[in-house]
């Protein structure tokens, strides 16, 4: 049997599911260097923590699992009406890597769009 260290907790897991690409474009944030996608939560997380989020892109059956990191908070009440959630960063590595050339190429000329986001 193994002691369970009560400091260092489990990752959330979280299924996010965008359906269209103008949800795609509102949640993806490219201004991380390696990606990273906005989760709209109601739940307490803190920056650092670790997410694995099971991602589904529009029309695509497969999903893309990332252990992100929470790069940032939008609390309950935000000004401007933003959505209350995180920016999860994705990590430095290969998966990440082709994970945000798909996202990037699902969006292609939307990603230059001057369109609000949930996102900076």
């Amino acid at each position: 049997m193994t002691a369970v260290n009560p400091s260092t907790p489990r990752p959330s897991v979280i299924q996010l599911a965008i359906k269209e690409k103008a949800a795609l474009y509102a949640a993806y944030i490219p201004l991380f260097e390696d990606g990273g996608i906005f989760i709209p939560t109601t739940r307490d997380y803190r920056l650092g923590d670790d997410v694995y989020v099971l991602l589904t892109l529009p029309d695509d059956p497969q999903r893309y699992p990332v252990a992100g990191k929470v790069a940032w908070v939008t609390p309950a009440r935000a000004t401007g009406n933003r959505t209350q959630g995180v920016g999860i960063r994705f990590p430095s590595d290969e998966k990440s890597r082709l994970l945000k050339l798909k996202i990037e190429e699902v969006l292609g000329s939307h990603l230059a769009s001057e369109r609000p986001t949930q996102t900076v």
